[in-house]
């Protein structure tokens, strides 16, 4: 009983709320306020000219806090790193360093050979990148460095524009490697420093926008297919085979069927050891996923992969034994900076540009990704500036270009990354490994590498699933994935991206081109107004159109949309015009004979007035002159008559009086707040629709105009004597009331009040 009663309130509390609530949506939304044209909307909300920007005017001045801002916004390390919290992040960031470290070499070892260049210089763009970016990046967790994409790439120019063939040794037949090798370090650093002066230069200029281009299904579709150029690329490495290295479109194509015809030429040894590695890697990953909640870091299965294959090739000698390639020579200590040679620059400006392009669009992707995570702001334009430096000062000292690796990325979250104090201590330890330990690893099997490689594909593999979600989410974007997909299979990767690019631009012209066009109807008691094609409630207007596009309207749609608008209307305004011209014609041809006349009668009431005024009248021709000017007036007011006939014909002439069918409307409400801008194109189509409905009697208006679009049409000088901001309205519900209250009349009444 005493707990019925203790409940009782808070149950009569509850209901009371719940009641409150329920009344609260029940409560109409009411609102009333005058009619607002354009014109009177400006004089209620006192419109001014837009503030402009001072940024060009602060870009000029010069005082200390504006250096200093500079100095910190080019060096984020001096604003972040004074105030680095050394007890709560320096122990998670040396575990993650650490652990990225550990991942870091054998990547880096297996992505230099993908871009056809010995492994240490892989160890190389593990290390000056990274800590370079530690200086000038903002994202605190990806890793940058080495790239499964960015190597194919680089291997693809090195490879075409240093082949094998072009090494061969006169006397044995036999490629001489070192010249080869020197070769392709110096393209892929002078490739480097372009790609590093190019993503700087855009930086700088803040076209760090250039990447919205690529869109999401874009660089998936084309991450997909570098994976599996990658992936074919490291087929000769897993059978032990020499393959001719085709370049070029349909390389692919040619690789695949270069290796099919040499398969029995394979390396047992070398297909053993590549298998067995692969396993190896497969299962430790396993292991990775499913203990990674007991697990402190993953475990380093690369790295005990490339230890236990280098200690067993040197217990076994596979080299020697079984013919299995090892890396070989892994000089110790750093190569000095070298200049780039600007000879190669015009050779090598169109892949630079492509490579520092996608560069930079998987990093900022990532960037974003985990900046959104954590709550913290990525500056495009400033990673643009800090990947730049990276491979450009990289490039100086032989490194490849880089970006950044999702995967090692991940790890660096997952293992207590904060910020890129994990990335310097990942490279002092790659530093300490080119230093000391490198020359350990000689006799590492290429093949170990080439697994190792294949089995980080899985993650960019899989992207293949997209295509399942993307049919039913949204074709188009699929339609987009596959020609990236394709185009980059068979094209390369360079002219790939190209297509890819330019047939996603085409696609959003193509969809501004094809918009909805819809009438409108209003929503019952509502000023809401929809497709009627859709809402089966929303009602037409009686006597008033309402006509709206989904898309802007500019050169490419203008046409189009002037054509839908009249089909929709159920008029056929083209032609019921060419009809009323033509009649109008016949008009002026009958009145011609009137006009002969009225002149010839106007001429002679003329002579009749002139003579009259002479004062040499005789007083007894009086009477005479009075009964010439009794038949002068009759011919007069005849006269007269047929000018006031030829006067009324305008008025006169109206479709009802001309006997052709009047439309079902006096008005038509042109929706426009779907515009984002306005050319010349659209202003001129604006104008013939104003002129071609209003010679079939129907008034136009627009409505919901955006603010810049209005500053627009005043700039193209729209507005005139004919076509006001009167004509224009604050919402399609003002243009509405206002048509209704003014059928058929181009007078604007100053003050209406609407209520809905």
């Amino acid at each position: 009983m005493g707990l019925s009663e203790a409940s009782g309130p808070s149950d009569s509390q509850a209901l009371l709320a719940t009641t409150e609530v329920m009344e609260l949506k029940r409560r109409d939304y009411h609102v009333e306020r005058p009619l607002l044209s354009q014109e009177q909307l400006e004089e209620l909300g006192r419109r001014g000219s837009a503030a402009g920007t001072r940024q060009g005017r602060t870009w000029f001045q010069c005082s200390r806090a504006q250096a200093r801002a500079l100095l910190l916004r080019r060096l984020p390390v001096l604003a972040w790193l004074p105030r680095y919290p050394v007890r709560d992040w320096l122990l998670g960031d040396m575990l993650s360093g650490l652990s990225v470290a550990i991942m870091q070499l054998p990547q880096g070892l297996a992505y230099a050979l993908l871009a056809g260049l010995p492994p240490v210089f892989g160890l190389y763009s593990s290390f000056y990148p990274v800590f370079i970016y530690f200086l000038f990046g903002t994202s605190r967790h990806i890793s940058v460095g080495t790239f499964a994409v960015m190597s194919v790439m680089v291997g693809s120019v090195t490879e075409s524009l240093a082949p094998d063939k072009d090494f061969l040794q006169a006397l044995n037949s036999t490629v001489d490697t070192k010249a080869r090798d020197t070769a392709r370090v110096q393209l892929a650093s002078t490739l480097s420093v372009l790609v590093g002066l190019f993503q700087v230069g855009l930086g700088l200029v803040h076209f760090g926008f250039v990447v919205t281009y690529l869109s999401e299904p874009l660089v998936r579709g084309y991450t997909t297919a570098a994976s599996v150029q990658v992936f074919v690329s490291q087929l000769k490495y897993v059978f032990g085979l020499h393959l001719s290295s085709p370049f070029g479109p349909l390389s692919l194509i040619y690789t695949v069927l270069e290796v099919c015809r040499k398969l029995p030429q394979s390396v047992v040894g070398t297909v053993v050891t590549a298998v067995v590695a692969g396993v190896v890697l497969v299962v430790v990953k396993m292991l990775n996923d499913k203990l990674r909640r007991h697990l402190p870091m993953p475990l380093p299965g690369e790295l005990l992969t490339l230890i236990g294959a280098t200690g067993i090739s040197y217990g076994v000698g596979l080299k020697q034994r079984f013919g299995v390639d090892v890396v070989g020579n892994i000089p110790v200590g750093l190569v000095p900076p070298a200049a780039p040679s600007p000879q190669l620059f015009a050779k090598l400006v169109g892949n630079a540009f492509t490579i520092a392009v996608v560069g930079f669009a998987i990093a900022i992707s990532l960037g974003k990704i985990f900046a959104l995570r954590h709550g913290y702001r990525v500056d495009s334009n400033q990673e643009l500036v800090a990947l730049g430096l990276s491979n450009l000062i990289g490039g100086i000292f032989q490194c490849f270009p880089v970006s950044c690796s999702m995967s090692r990325s991940l790890v660096q979250e997952s293992t207590g990354g904060n910020t890129q104090v994990a990335g310097a201590i990942s490279s002092l330890f790659i530093l300490i490994i080119i230093i000391k330990l490198g020359e350990l690893f000689q006799d590492l099997p290429k093949a170990v590498l080439a697994a190792t490689i294949i089995v980080n594909l899985k993650g960019m593999l899989l992207q293949v699933k997209d295509i399942r979600p993307l049919w039913r989410a949204n074709r188009v974007d699929l339609l987009i994935w596959l020609v990236t997909f394709v185009a980059t299979l068979l094209l390369n990767l360079d002219l790939g991206l190209a297509v890819a690019v330019v047939f996603s631009l085409l696609l959003v012209v193509v969809r501004t081109q094809l918009p909805h066009y819809s009438i409108l109807g209003q929503v019952p008691d509502t000023d809401v107004y929809r497709d009627v094609a859709e809402y089966s409630e929303a009602r037409e207007v009686p006597g008033v159109k309402v006509f709206r596009s989904s898309a802007t309207v500019y050169f490419a749609n203008a046409e189009l949309y002037s054509d839908a608008l009249k089909h929709r209307c159920g008029v056929d305004v083209d032609d019921l015009i060419s009809r009323k011209r033509k009649l109008l014609r016949k008009q002026e041809l009958k009145l011609k004979p009137l006009r002969k006349k009225a002149a010839a009668s106007k001429g002679t009431s003329v002579a009749i007035d002139v003579n009259t005024s002479d004062g040499n009248i005789d007083s007894g021709n009086v009477g005479g002159f009075k009964a010439k000017q009794v038949s002068t007036e009759n011919e007069l007011q005849d006269t007269a008559a047929s000018s006031q006939e030829e006067a009324k014909a305008p008025d006169v002439c109206t479709l009802k009086a001309l006997g052709l069918p009047q439309p079902d409307f006096h008005s038509l409400v042109l929706d426009l707040g779907t515009l984002s801008f306005v050319d010349t194109v659209c202003l001129k189509s604006l104008k013939n629709i104003f002129r071609d409905f209003r010679e079939i009697e129907v008034e136009v208006y627009m409505a919901a105009c955006h603010t810049p679009v209005v500053a627009q049409l005043e700039a193209g000088q729209f507005f005139d004597a004919s076509i006001t901001k009167q004509h224009l309205f604050a919402s399609v519900h003002d243009a509405v009331i206002f048509a209704l209250q003014h059928p058929g009349s181009n007078q604007v009444s100053p003050v209406l009040v609407t209520k809905f």
